[in-house]
């Protein structure tokens, strides 16, 4: 599995701290920034991941912010996105078996390093489960095609 990966200079600290797990997990990763902890815009770096899982270069990203709301929110304007915040195990567990999420949202300055890579490995490790929930993805889909006009 090839991921994206990206953070504001809120997110950094944490990225920098979860990145080993994801190399350990065997998950291939490429870093779209930022690399500095100066001050920048939040959208720039969510805008280039989600940008790669919409297209399809990517299997799935994971974006970090301070609160994760401002990536989640840019990271859901994409076509086929499905953004889930999670800032522990239970939403994590279910964001990808009900509603496939294909990019993490962390929250680096709520959550320590410890909880974020017990998420990151939650989410990675459960497969989503179908059924009806595939019933109700095909539903957004049909939202987003229409919107999209």
């Amino acid at each position: 599995m090839k991921i994206a990966v990206g953070c504001d200079h809120a997110g950094l600290e944490m990225k920098n701290k979860i990145l080993p797990l994801l190399k350990d997990m065997n998950i291939a990763w490429e870093d779209y920034g930022t690399k500095s902890e100066n001050s920048c815009d939040y959208p720039d770096f969510g805008q280039k991941v989600s940008e790669e899982v919409s297209k399809g270069s990517v299997e799935r990203g994971v974006l970090i912010c301070g609160s994760g709301i401002g990536m989640s929110i840019v990271a859901n304007k994409f076509p086929g996105v499905r953004a889930a915040l999670c800032n522990e195990e239970y939403s994590a567990k279910m964001s990808r078996l009900h509603n496939d999420a294909n990019v993490l949202v962390i929250a680096g300055r709520i959550i320590d390093a410890d909880l974020a890579r017990k998420i990151i490995k939650v989410w990675f490790e459960t497969e989503f489960e179908g059924g009806r929930h595939q019933r109700r993805l095909d539903k957004i889909a049909e939202i987003e095609k229409r919107l999209c006009k």
